[in-house]
């Protein structure tokens, strides 16, 4: 993009973070279940590693993206 490397190291930062909130809240979106509830008020642990499994897999597709 840029010649300086820093310049292209923030850029592409700021993007895979933009690209993981939405990408998130879309899986938040498209639950069957309140996502925030079940993890905070239930403390139901198979959400928690659900929602840990998605955001790993969001990234790691990103990543692999922006590489």
């Amino acid at each position: 993009m840029t010649e300086s490397g820093i310049l292209n190291a923030i850029l592409y930062t700021a993007l895979g973070v933009a690209a993981f909130l939405v990408a998130f809240a879309i899986v938040v979106k498209l639950a069957p279940f309140q996502l925030w509830k079940e993890l905070v008020e239930e403390r139901n642990i198979a959400v928690a590693i659900f929602a840990g499994a998605v955001a790993l897999g969001v990234c790691w597709i990103i990543a692999a993206t922006m590489h």
